[in-house]
């Protein structure tokens, strides 16, 4: 449908099942693009009951679909390791034409209420998802820039980029700086002609919400048990009564990749079923 045969996507913390990079790796190599395929580990989530192995099982997904995958392991917080990832990349399939910067910090000491909030769980997702987007879009902006092809800069916010939430102080905080990130970007790069927009999801089912779901489980009540109310509750709030799935945030990608989308940047698309209209 979007016609991404020849280019090439850098899609970043790929390696959960359940996870929206997942979803939009496989997506952008079903429309046509060969794919780098990144997380911090090989298999982020070990002892998966399916059998999922990380990045290897979708660069299996992605060579089913007819496209190739470079599997690169790499921490977006480290700018020599962001640069050696884009580089190999580049060294593979000769070019870069796309970044999803999705790779984001796993909930844990972080979702407290500000007053007790430590000072390292604030670093720790400050620099992975701030930090991380940002060392990833400088890496591939001056790829992109030196190739003199435009391209597409895609960056994972969160519609509490938009809204900020009790508990999640840190969060917001680093995702509303995504936006600001992409929002200034997109002026720099315009004339290269390369589009930089931001994707800001609500809750989607994947790994991360089983986590804050343990996380802010009252006492008594099982994770497992709290996700699915959770994510119900949820729902319950949502104008178009679910969810958003991996699927809708890959879609959502997909289009911004292509040349559908290119009068669009700086926009911070809230993928949210009505919740947040803005």
């Amino acid at each position: 449908m979007y016609k991404l045969e020849g280019k090439v996507a850098l899609v970043t913390g790929a390696g959960g099942e359940k996870g929206i990079g997942r979803a939009i790796a496989a997506r952008l190599a079903a429309e046509g693009a060969d794919m780098v395929i990144n997380d911090v580990a090989e298999n982020p989530y070990p002892g998966n009951p399916s059998g999922w192995q990380g990045l290897p099982s979708l660069a299996r997904e992605i060579e089913g679909l007819g496209r190739q995958a470079l599997i690169v392991v790499a921490d977006v917080s480290d700018g020599a390791q962001v640069e050696g990832m884009v580089l190999r990349g580049v060294e593979r399939f000769g070019h870069l034409d796309i970044l999803v910067a999705n790779a984001g910090s796993r909930p844990g000491k972080d979702r407290v209420p500000i007053v007790d909030l430590e000072e390292e769980a604030w670093d720790l997702v400050q620099r992975i998802n701030a930090k991380g987007a940002f060392l990833c879009c400088k890496a591939a902006a001056r790829q992109m820039i030196s190739q003199g092809k435009g391209g597409k800069i895609i960056t994972l916010s969160s519609s509490a980029g938009k809204v900020g939430m009790a508990r999640f102080g840190a969060y917001c905080a680093s995702k509303f700086a995504v936006i600001g990130l992409t929002q200034s970007l997109a002026l720099e790069l315009a004339p290269h002609r390369i589009n930089v927009n931001a994707i800001c999801p609500d809750t989607v089912d994947t790994e991360r919400t089983g986590y804050i779901a343990a996380i802010l489980a009252p006492q008594g009540v099982k994770g497992e048990e709290y996700h699915r109310e959770m994510v119900r509750q949820k729902a319950a709030s949502i104008p178009l009564g679910r969810v958003p799935t991996t699927g809708d945030i890959a879609s959502t990608a997909a289009f911004l990749a292509s040349a559908d989308a290119e009068m669009l940047t700086g926009l911070s698309l809230s993928v949210s079923g009505g919740l947040v209209m803005h």
